[in-house]
């Protein structure tokens, strides 16, 4: 047997390397072994439960002050620990995380092929998002494999003169996830999303789903767009919020004094899973600074405005299924206003970011990135970029 080792330490890693997981979970050669992080503890045992998945191996991450640096200074010797005693024959890491940055280089400092999910994506502003633009650019250069989401992402490794050969063009994972847990369609278990669905239910209410963590929007960018998710509640009397609020301080903190008490506003813990999916199949329009509700929202047709000034996920607002609105108030309360005005709806299924089967294809990819006969390769076809 040989190991993929799968790293992971924020809850969109592990729903993102799930499919993997599970896509590899019967191969006859190679064996998915996944290593928690530790970056974010629990959420990623909770992200893995919605696929009956677990951690193989957990590492034991301090982080007294929280920095980035003191993260990746604990996490390159932790890692590389594990690469000596495991001897993988691959390493994948997911995105932009320091979680991906450090499997990335421990793996590359010990001559491990490290393959790349969700590579290529670029905003080409180093200071947004931040670090994120800065770590996945630094990840492409030492991956051996880069398995791009969308043509656009390839084109874009293409660009900065990556090998044509190494970049497979996978789909996104995160579209597997999503249809895998909608399909399920479990019981809501946060008590607080349990009452808002009541309420939703005996009112005929819209939901308006929020989420906003980015570093670069703290402080007065963060302040405007919560006070236009309150001023748009109070425009639309028959829309209810609900904003899963991030764990960091400084986002909680500001997001409970600007939002606190009012009532068609729930301000909740972050949500499971299987939980978020089902808020996101509910709601009528998401604001969003993160990345993978860009990407889960168009399998349901829900419109995203997207409270950045760029993204990396050019397929959605290209697709009509994504609106740039940054952090502006009044643009974000007119846009808003359009969309729950029109009830615009969007066309379900039609999701730019991929089919469903991006799993098949990056286990393929990973066949023949350790020199597996064809016997063993997928059935489906991978494009590479010429």
């Amino acid at each position: 047997m040989k190991e993929v080792l799968l790293l992971a330490g924020t809850r969109p890693e592990a729903v993102k390397i799930a499919p993997v997981a599970l896509a590899l979970a019967d191969h006859p050669v190679l064996r998915p072994v996944i290593v928690h992080s530790g970056q974010h503890e629990g959420v990623v045992e909770q992200a893995l439960g919605a696929f009956d998945l677990k951690p193989d191996v957990v590492l034991d991450t301090s982080r007294p002050t929280g920095t980035q640096a003191e993260l990746l200074s604990a996490l390159v010797p932790a890692l590389d620990r594990v690469l000596r005693v495991r001897d993988p024959a691959v390493v994948l890491v997911q995105g932009d995380t320091t979680t991906a940055l450090a499997g990335a280089l421990a793996a590359f400092w010990r001559g491990v092929p490290v393959a790349h999910l969700e590579a290529g994506l670029r905003t080409g502003d180093l200071a947004g998002p931040f670090p994120e633009e800065g770590t996945r650019q630094m990840i492409s250069r030492i991956a051996a494999l880069h398995l791009a989401p969308t043509d656009d992402a390839a084109t874009a490794l293409v660009g900065e003169a990556l090998p044509a050969a190494e970049i497979v063009v996978t789909g996104n994972t995160v579209v597997d996830a999503v249809r895998r847990v909608a399909a399920a369609d479990l019981p809501v278990r946060d008590p607080a999303l349990a009452a808002l669905e009541a309420d939703l239910d005996a009112t005929g209410d819209r939901l308006v789903l929020v989420t906003v963590h980015r570093r670069e929007s703290w402080g007065a960018p963060l302040e405007r767009v919560l006070h236009a998710v309150r001023a748009l509640v109070d425009r639309h009397p028959d829309v209810r919020v609900l904003l899963p609020v991030h764990p960091n301080p400084v986002v909680r903190s500001t997001v409970r004094e600007v939002l606190a008490g009012h009532a068609r506003i729930v301000v909740g813990e972050p949500l499971d899973y299987p939980d978020l999916v089902r808020a996101l199949r509910r709601a009528a329009l998401v604001l969003t600074d993160s990345g993978g509700l860009q990407e889960e929202a168009p399998t349901f047709g829900v419109p995203v405005l997207v409270l950045r000034s760029s993204t990396e996920r050019v397929a959605a607002v290209d697709a009509g299924c994504a609106w740039l609105v940054g952090t502006d108030t009044t643009r974000i309360l007119a846009e808003a206003g359009w969309v729950l005005g029109s009830r615009l709806r969007l066309p379900p299924g039609r999701n730019p970011f991929g089919d469903g089967r991006a799993a098949i294809r990056v286990r393929g990819a990973l066949e023949r990135l350790v020199g597996l006969p064809a016997l063993f390769g997928s059935a489906l076809p991978v494009r590479i970029p010429l």
